[in-house]
Formats: C-alpha cells, structure tokens, sequence
C-alpha cells in the first residue's frame, strides 16, 4: 500500500515540475523590475529645488528607556539650520522605568508619558501621542509630521532638505539613513550596509519614477492629512502597515537622498535575531492586511473622474480637457504599478519557494526517484559554483529504483540546496563591494581588514531575515524594546568627518 502511495506521487513528477516552474515564473514575475531599479540607482536619484516656504512641523518620538540616547538626539534637532520656532518635539515616554521623560523636558521637549503593558508596540506609542497632539493643539496646527527613533542623530541641514522636498508637494518623504556605530561589529555593519542598499536599489529609483518606496521605521515626513483621522498604525512593523495603506490610498512615498541621519544598529546576535523575527511576523501581518487591497487596485486602479453634487442631486461627469485626461491616466498607471510594486514587496517569497521546494524537488522527487531510481552529477546546478566543481571533477551518484533512491534521493537534493546557496552567498559579497565603494564618501572611515571582514559576514543579514520568514509563520511574535547605549552624539560625527 505505501509502495503504491509513493509511486502515484512520483508519477506525478513530470507535472510537478510544470508547476513548479508556473510558481516559480509567477514569482520571478513580481521582482522582475527591480534589476532596471538598480541600473537606474546607479546613476541618479530626484533632486529638489530650495523651498520657496519653510513650513511647520511636529516632531515624534517613541522613546521607552532611552535615558542614554534621547538627550544627544534632541540636541542635534536644536542644532538644525531651520528656525525653531517652525518645529516642537513631542516625545512619547513609553513604558519607562528610567528618567527618559525628565531628560527630554529638561532638553526642550514636550513629553507624554504612557503607561499600558498590554499594547506595547512602537505604534500604539505614537497612537498616544497623535491622540494628544490632536486634542492638546490640534493636527492642523503643524502641516507635517517627522518620525524618530530615540537613537537617531540629524545632520544639521536635515530639515532644511527634507523641507525642500515638502515645498515642492511630497506628502510623504524618507531619507538617507547612515549608520553612528557602523564598525562596531558585524553585527551592526550587517544593517548598516542593508539600510545602503535599500537606498541604492529601491529609494533612488523609485524617486525618480515617482512611485512609493518604502518608510524604514524611522527617518520620515509625511504631510497632516495621513494622520487626520489618528495615527492607526499599531502592528509589529507599523511602518510596513503605513506604506502599504499609503500606497493603496494612491501617496507617492519619495526619498530625499541630500536628507541624512545616523542611527544605532543591533551589536549583540541574540538581539538582532529577536528584531528580525519581529520584522519577518510584521510583514506578514502587512502582507494578510493590505495585500488583498493592493491586489485589487493593480487591475482596477483609482477612480479620478470628478463629481458635482446641486441640490442633492448628481449631476454628470465634469467634462475634462485633454491634458486633465492624459494626467488621469499616467497617474491611474503609476498607482497600479506602485501597487504592484509594493505588493512584490510584501509577498512572503521566500516561504512560498520554500513550500514549493519541499513539495516538488524533495518530496515528489524522492518519490520519483524510489520508482526510477537516479543519476546525477554531485555538482549539479547552474551557477558559477557548481560550474567550476563540474569542470574539475566528475563525481555522479546512481541509485537504482528503491528505497534508499527514495531517501538519497531527498538528501541530494537537500545537498544541491545548500551548494546553490553558498554559491548565492559568495556572490552576495559583490553587493558589499559595490556599497563600499559608491558610498565611500558616506560611510564611516573604517579599516581595510574590517571592510574584508564586513564584505565576508554581510550575506548573514539575507540569510537571517529568510529563516526567521519561516519562524515567523508558525510562532508567535512578540514586541520587545532594543537596547540603545551608544554615547556618540552629532559633533563627534561632524569632528570624525571633517578630519
């Protein structure tokens, strides 16, 4: 009875692979785009003109227990070339146990203070804080909102730049993000060189394409109307939560590449593993949330025709000249595409190819391989790798029909898996190479054998982020705050860039 469940489903390997290779087109389908954003961050970016207005702006800040870091991001906020009286802080003390609230009022700031164990996400936190602004002044009182991590320093024209972006009617801006601890360990150069690359093959090109690239947690501006109704955002990865509606309300999300701030990476293993868990179960929850919506709107776009009401009655579609016609339809195709942009973003990739492996290339194969028995080559594959280990040595394993074909036959294929991913991971370092080199002039002054060591580690960070995808799935995710102690404040980043 097994002997013949196991050959119908190794009868079916031929199919498999049909569909296996429809699953896998499907998906090459939802990233084919992003090489030509690559090619096009490569060589530019959109740049702003100087803003004919300064405008008013809050500032948000989450802090729980950042006694150690609040003090120096706030001084770098009163450092700003921009009048300040076109700003107020607003710092929300979120659950502290330490003197982070009598730090940021002694500094300048106003200060809520919140106290709820049971909604402990950053979201909620910023929740709290919208609902008081909103009833204390008002959210029309500031016509843009920025937000912060308690971590972060700014460059000292931050918000000068990110005004111009602003003034030339951006609701919604993020910005160059660099790193205060950047050679800590590789640890923190592993996040470091992410936050680069998303600047360098998404931000750049999906600013110049006007499209929506995505908010990053911290380092943005967005315009009052996203918060007129409150701030709703309270999941694992509130800023996924926030780009995905954005996009699908029809925002342009830009990037201002001459906007820069410095923030604190993860130095400890265990830490990272926690915050990338995190991330993974957010977009997930982004992904079930949102998806659906962005879905729709790739195949049925916006509405844009204009409607008059008089007198309780609707009367008929304003007639459009012919340019307001063509506007509608180039805008009705970039919301479709950032649409399906965004929602290639949020797609579990990752988990999807891992299902479709396990069922078609382990499984069904082992299956097929107990009726068929096998022969191949032990180098088998199609990268550089496994062409050079081809070229200098011909190892094959034959199995005929049976089941130890059936049980070698799953561990070989588990084998050209792993061969498949070291030849990735060693290509993966090229990215570093890249980085290194086109953001010299931004990166910290760092020693040649830690750039080697840093190039060697950064495919971790991609590794990481696939397992706890899986992790991520079936368990149970849980917010907790990520420790900041770096004592580095914006004059130190200024004097160590000047020398």
């Amino acid at each position: 009875m097994l002997s013949l469940i196991i050959n119908s489903i190794g009868n079916f390997y031929n199919t498999g692979i049909k569909i296996s290779n429809i699953i896998a087109t499907i998906l090459a389908i939802l990233v084919f785009h992003k090489s030509f954003y690559f090619v096009i961050g490569m060589f530019f970016t959109r740049k702003f003109k100087p803003a004919k207005k300064k405008h008013k702006y809050g500032i948000l800040i989450a802090a729980r227990n950042e006694k150690y870091v609040i003090g120096n991001l706030i001084d770098s906020i009163k450092k700003q070339d921009y009048p300040s009286d076109l700003y107020t802080i607003f710092v929300v003390a979120d659950n502290c146990t330490d003197n982070t609230a009598e730090i940021a009022r002694k500094k300048g700031a106003i200060v809520y203070e919140r106290f709820d164990d049971i909604h402990k996400t950053k979201g909620y936190a910023l929740e709290f804080l919208v609902n008081n602004i909103k009833k204390d002044y008002g959210i029309e009182t500031f016509e843009g909102y920025f937000v912060f991590d308690a971590d972060n320093l700014l460059k000292s024209n931050y918000i000068s730049k990110m005004n111009d972006a602003f003034d030339e009617g951006c609701k919604i801006i993020t910005s160059y993000r660099n790193t205060k601890n950047f050679d800590e360990n590789w640890v923190a150069s592993t996040y470091a060189l992410h936050w680069i690359r998303s600047i360098r093959v998404n931000h750049r090109a999906r600013s110049i394409l006007r499209l929506a690239t995505n908010i990053q947690g911290t380092g943005f501006l967005f315009t009052n109307e996203v918060i007129k109704n409150g701030w709703h955002y309270t999941s694992l990865t509130e800023d996924r939560a926030l780009t995905a509606d954005a996009v699908a309300q029809g925002y342009q999300i830009t990037y201002q590449d001459e906007a820069e701030f410095y923030d604190e990476q993860p130095t400890n293993i265990k830490i990272a593993l926690r915050q990338r868990l995190r991330w993974s179960k957010g977009h997930l929850q982004a992904f079930v949330e949102s998806g659906p919506y962005l879905f729709i709107n790739i195949f049925f776009g916006k509405k844009f025709l204009k409607v008059n009401w008089k007198k309780g009655k609707k009367h008929e579609k304003k007639k459009r000249t012919f340019k307001e016609f063509m506007l509608d339809v180039i805008e009705s195709i970039r919301h479709r595409f950032a649409s399906f942009d965004t929602l290639s973003q949020l797609t579990p990739i990752s988990f999807i190819n891992l299902c479709r492996w396990l069922l078609f290339s382990v499984l069904i194969y082992g299956c097929y391989a107990y009726s068929n028995g096998f022969d191949v080559n032990l180098f088998q594959g199609g990268t550089y790798l496994a062409k050079f280990l081809r070229e200098i040595t011909n190892i094959r394993i034959v199995y005929s029909p049976g089941v130890n074909a059936l049980l070698v036959g799953m561990l070989i294929t588990i084998w050209f898996r792993i061969l498949y991913r070291i030849a990735m991971y060693f290509s993966n370092m090229l990215m570093a190479i890249y980085l290194f080199i086109v953001e010299d002039a931004r990166i910290k002054k760092i020693k040649f054998w830690k750039k080697l060591l840093f190039i060697f580690t950064w495919p971790t960070f991609d590794i990481i982020g696939r397992y706890t995808t899986y992790a991520a799935v079936f368990m149970n995710v849980t917010w907790k705050p990520i420790p900041h102690e770096s004592k580095i404040t914006i004059d130190d980043i200024s004097n160590n860039e000047v020398e």
